[in-house]
């Protein structure tokens, strides 16, 4: 019997001297995605629509903003003009990431192109969004003209923007995604009002 517990003592123990690395590379390996899953934030079908339509919006809303910025003698609408731009590149960008991070495709809109804003039926289900021939109106206009317009314009393009960041925060699942949709609520609709102020000034 001692014979017979020597010989199965060992094999006992390399069992266990094996097992125990084991147990732990499958602990690490949990650990590890979910850490992942926690850095790439959880996400929904409606993230994914949320990022991909609002950097076409954004997109198209940094062209309008350059227009501005070349063409408003208004140092009122270049001021918010620039405001725009300024904010919403870092957000393209930033929602470019996410979509990478979930492997979602990342829309080819390249910045300040007229060509790139042209999404053809894209832009149809996205409220506010500009068609081309809007764009080459606003394009084709000056001065006080432009201006007025420009306004118009931008007016209808951030409350669209609202609506699109209304519903992420109905139905999205990401945090930051939606920490970004109420980012963009609050500074759309304070830029909203300084606009229509600024709008008065040509109704008049």
């Amino acid at each position: 019997m001692k014979g017979f517990t020597v010989q199965r003592t060992p094999q006992r123990l390399l069992s266990l001297f094996l097992l125990v690395p084991l147990l732990a590379l499958v602990a690490s390996c949990g650990d590890d995605q979910s850490s992942d899953s926690s850095a790439g934030d959880t996400s929904n079908d409606a993230d994914v629509s949320f990022a991909t339509d609002m950097i076409a919006h954004h997109a198209q809303a940094i062209e309008m903003a350059d227009m501005a910025v070349d063409k408003a003698q208004d140092p009122d609408v270049v001021e918010i003009a620039t405001s725009v731009k300024d904010a919403q590149q870092p957000e393209i960008e930033t929602m470019s990431g996410w979509l990478e991070a979930w492997d979602e495709p990342v829309p080819d809109v390249g910045e300040g192109s007229m060509s790139g804003m042209d999404h053809g039926s894209m832009g149809d289900d996205m409220p506010g969004m500009m068609t081309s021939e809007e764009m080459q109106r606003l394009d084709d206009a000056s001065g006080e003209q432009f201006e007025q317009l420009w306004l118009e314009m931008m007016i209808e393009h951030h409350k669209g923007a609202v609506q699109m960041a209304e519903a992420e925060l109905d139905n999205g699942e990401s945090t930051d995604a939606k920490e970004l949709a109420q980012t963009i609520i609050d500074a759309q609709e304070a830029e909203i009002s300084t606009m229509e102020r600024l709008l008065g000034n040509y109704s008049n």
